[in-house]
């Protein structure tokens, strides 16, 4: 996440809508015909029927409202807009309660191929379907749960492993590899990179290992960790989370895979 951005949030007016120019629908249609015919070719089943369930709006911004409507009869979450970068605290707490924070404002045409901090196509493209299956929606909860009881020195260890499978994960379906995380979903090169590439690393789920390998924010992944069934993510819920940051912290990070000037999270 950035430490600054020059975008400003839009405000949801009394009824909860936010009123987008023509031009900023545009730039979400145009986002949604460029990206979708690579994600049905390389997203995971469970990321296109998150799709399907939502039938979220091709041609314009969807509405968080609107979004939530469907996503509470699914799996009890809902989308709420936030200012465009909160911090680990307010973000673990949200997710805790079922609350997928969005940033509310779309990038400018000049930001169109690749923006740094998080906007609404990155927010409600990439991540909500995910938030429809179960195993997606109760694993989020689980990493906002333990980010709460965390101490804020912990925040760090404990978003790789959010990082590792919601933003940037992989599934192995049908003896394919398939792109998981919304970063994946919502961007048009690293989609491919992660999928069809020699260069990447693709190494097993494992939660200690994930917990050590640093990554950085604006460049495509020179890692990423390849789940054999969606039902590991439900066996990660059941370890105790604050036990295995403690031990990632005696390991230590593992040496970075990227140039040591670079920034790490």
């Amino acid at each position: 996440m950035p430490n600054s951005t020059s975008y400003t949030a839009k405000i949801p007016d009394e009824s909860g809508q936010i009123p987008y120019t023509d031009a900023e629908n545009a730039v979400w249609a145009d986002l949604v015909a460029r990206q979708q015919p690579n994600v049905e070719r390389f997203s995971a089943p469970e990321y296109l029927a998150g799709q399907r369930k939502l039938d979220l709006p091709r041609t314009r911004i969807p509405q968080c409202k609107d979004v939530s409507e469907r996503l509470l009869d699914l799996t009890g979450w809902q989308v709420e807009p936030v200012p465009a970068l909160i911090g680990f605290k307010q973000f673990f707490g949200m997710l805790a309660n079922r609350t997928f924070p969005a940033a509310s404002f779309i990038r400018r045409r000049e930001d169109f191929d690749y923006i740094e901090e998080p906007d609404i196509f990155h927010e409600i493209y990439g991540h909500t379907p995910l938030l429809t299956a179960p195993h997606f929606a109760v694993f989020s909860q689980k990493i906002g749960e333990t980010g709460r009881a965390c101490e804020s020195a912990d925040y760090a260890w404990l978003i790789r492993l959010y990082w590792f499978t919601i933003e940037f994960g992989l599934l192995r379906s049908g003896g394919q590899i398939k792109a998981l995380g919304s970063g994946l979903a919502s961007s048009p090169t690293e989609l491919i990179h992660a999928v069809t590439e020699a260069g990447p690393q693709r190494k097993p789920f494992d939660v200690i290992d994930i917990l050590r390998t640093p990554y950085r924010i604006d460049i495509h992944q020179p890692i990423y960790f390849v789940l054999e069934d969606a039902d590991q993510l439900f066996e990660a819920m059941d370890r105790d989370l604050h036990v295995d940051i403690r031990t990632a912290r005696q390991m230590g990070l593992h040496a970075p895979t990227y140039p040591p000037e670079a920034k790490a999270s």
